[in-house]
């Protein structure tokens, strides 16, 4: 990940939302749909729901975004933040690469409450952390440990083991869930191995399951029924059942590459690709795409926030946008 700009400054921009439908042979332009645009300079990364806002990684910081501001409700400094952020206990949970730190920041006033050393399993930062069951969870080191953090006193509470080259963590049904990239390379590749989804009982601290899925998964989201993964090596979605721990259904979405985010929630999967996929949604009562959105932007990262609003983000053209379904 390379930041390019310090000093920040912030657009907002506003659209009328089309109601059109999509066919899978037409690509919805972005702009036509957005209700709002925004422009950022730096970096603007990965994304955390904070109720109807959003935080969003970028260059020695995190800002924390509002669908109503033309600008930042809070910047708060943060040498190198990595990853997908997590939210819940008060506070913003963010890694920070430079130091293989979680970093807890009040959500509501910005201050930096503790540093967790905990490791980080993948130096570049292309991780995701979970909060649930009163913990916050990290996946720590690349040969397969994920670390469990308790909010009331800032410190590890346990670590488990679980498949190396596993680094994004989800919580949902009440369970951790975990993907395997499954290749044994830190980075997706060459390698042709299936990957897998691990599921963790935070009542025990122990695997209860692996579940094969598709090519090297790497982000995962957890909701609208499903456990579901995209699949860096092949460019597909596996879907769990998280009742049964079955895969269930594997959605040819063509999102290979590296990079790309994956969310769930306001009756759709959304799939933020890179080089070949700008954003898709899957339908998961019919487990297959119905509509798909460009034009390509390079990566970025998808959320969806408690009033259903769809936050999208590109770090190569330093813009979010913001539709609503």
């Amino acid at each position: 990940m390379k930041h390019l700009f310090v000093t920040s400054s912030f657009l907002l921009l506003s659209y009328a939302v089309r109601g059109q439908q999509s066919s899978l042979s037409t690509e919805l332009p972005i702009t036509n749909v957005a209700t709002v645009v925004l422009k950022l300079d730096g970096y603007p990364d990965f994304l955390v729901p904070d109720n109807n806002n959003v935080w969003i990684t970028n260059v020695k910081r995190i800002d924390k975004l509002s669908p109503t501001t033309n600008k930042p409700i809070l910047s708060v400094p943060v040498p190198e933040p990595c990853g997908a952020m997590a939210v819940g206990f008060g506070a913003v949970w963010v890694a920070n690469c430079s130091d293989k730190s979680i970093y807890r920041i009040d959500r509501l006033t910005g201050k930096l409450v503790a540093k967790i050393p905990t490791g980080l399993a993948d130096k570049h930062g292309e991780l995701s952390l979970a909060v649930g069951d009163g913990s916050v969870w990290v996946l720590s080191d690349s040969t397969g440990i994920l670390a469990r953090i308790d909010p009331k006193t800032n410190k590890l509470q346990a670590t488990i083991r679980v498949l190396p080259f596993s680094y994004c963590v989800a919580f949902g049904y009440g369970a951790v869930w975990i993907t395997n990239t499954g290749q044994g390379k830190n980075r997706p590749g060459a390698g042709t191995n299936a990957g897998s989804v691990q599921r963790i009982d935070p009542q025990t601290n122990k695997v209860v399951v692996t579940i094969p899925t598709g090519m090297v998964p790497r982000f995962l989201a957890v909701g609208e029924n499903g456990v579901w993964t995209l699949n860096q090596g092949d460019g597909s979605v596996s879907r769990i059942d998280p009742y049964t721990n079955k895969l269930i259904a594997t959605i040819d979405v063509k999102a290979t590459g590296l990079g790309g985010d994956i969310a769930a929630g306001a009756g759709k999967v959304w799939v933020r690709g890179n080089k070949t996929v700008f954003l898709a949604t899957i339908n998961p009562k019919t487990n297959s795409v119905d509509k798909r959105y460009g034009p390509i932007s390079g990566s970025g990262a998808v959320r969806v926030t408690n009033d259903k609003s769809v936050w999208i983000s590109s770090h190569d053209i330093n813009t979010v946008w913001i539709i609503k379904p």
